[in-house]
């Protein structure tokens, strides 16, 4: 998904000195009065706490304030279901997104699997649980949107759908009679650019993974010099970068063993390819 869009504007007509005061900054942003931009975005927090249209984001993105530990929940929602029907459209055809597609060469390649069961963080539309639907069993899909949960249930490639924050849901989900399920399995393609922080969330997978159990996920990243030492940060595009340094770290700190690293292009942004990593770890 792109984030260089106006996730308030159809709300305009309900709350126009918010709207006003969101399209303002991102005029002043795009035109490079970073110092008004500001004050618009902070304008926009003033009226909008639970900060539906990421100025937050947009402030770390222009270097006003340190960048947060994950993007707001009532964002990313109102982001993705604003962009729900035309969703595969935007990420596959013209982002040229394909990140499933290289997790199920990367574990056919390293000759891992098959899997009993399968939790699909940030499942989408389904593109990830297509890809990987002929080596995993049960499948369980969770998405903040909750259109977009309603296209992957069309696509019926999973078995369970439900409608959540991916942190919050490793932490939190019980089945109707109480059991806390595992998974062999966790997948979180195209979830940590919009985490910034990984902790919180190697803390819940840990929890929820069967011994031995593999995670698999993606990243973006700026480099090292971009990047200037910080372990992640909000990049020009909105979404967050983690250094590769911190992501191998982490891992080892929780556990696991890094069977795959390996650099791609994300997607494409304004024609040009975003660096990232496609990760594969296993449980130690």
């Amino acid at each position: 998904m792109t984030e260089d869009t106006d996730p308030v504007s159809n709300d305009a007509d309900e709350n126009d000195a918010l709207a006003e005061a969101y399209n303002r900054g991102l005029e002043l942003q795009k035109a490079g009065k970073l110092k008004a931009a500001e004050a618009a975005f902070r304008e926009v927090l003033s009226l909008d706490p639970e900060d539906s249209g990421g100025a937050s984001i947009r402030l770390a993105a222009i270097g006003a304030d340190e960048s947060p530990e994950k993007m707001p929940d009532a964002y990313v929602a109102t982001l993705f279901d604003q962009h729900a029907d035309v969703f595969d459209e935007i990420l596959v055809d013209e982002l040229g997104y394909c990140v499933p597609l290289l997790l199920r060469d990367l574990i056919t390649r390293l000759q891992v699997g098959p899997f009993d069961r399968l939790m699909d963080l940030g499942c989408g539309t389904g593109l990830t649980g297509m890809a990987m639907a002929d080596c995993t069993g049960h499948r369980t899909g969770v998405d903040l949107s909750e259109r977009i949960v309603e296209l992957a249930y069309d696509r019926q490639v999973y078995d369970d759908l439900y409608v959540g924050e991916a942190v919050e849901f490793l932490k939190e989900f019980e089945e109707d009679d109480g059991e806390r399920p595992s998974w062999d399995l966790i997948a979180a393609t195209d979830v940590f650019p919009y985490l910034g922080a990984v902790e919180p969330f190697l803390t819940a997978a840990v929890a929820r993974l069967t011994p031995k159990g593999y995670l698999a996920f993606s990243t973006e990243t700026l480099g090292e010099a971009l990047l200037k030492g910080k372990p992640y940060m909000v990049g020009p595009k909105n979404r967050f970068a983690q250094a590769e340094s911190y992501i191998r770290s982490a891992l080892a700190t929780f556990g696991f063993d890094i069977l795959a690293m390996d650099p791609i292009t994300v997607r494409l942004e304004e024609g040009e390819p975003v660096p990232g990593h496609l990760v594969l770890a296993r449980l130690l």
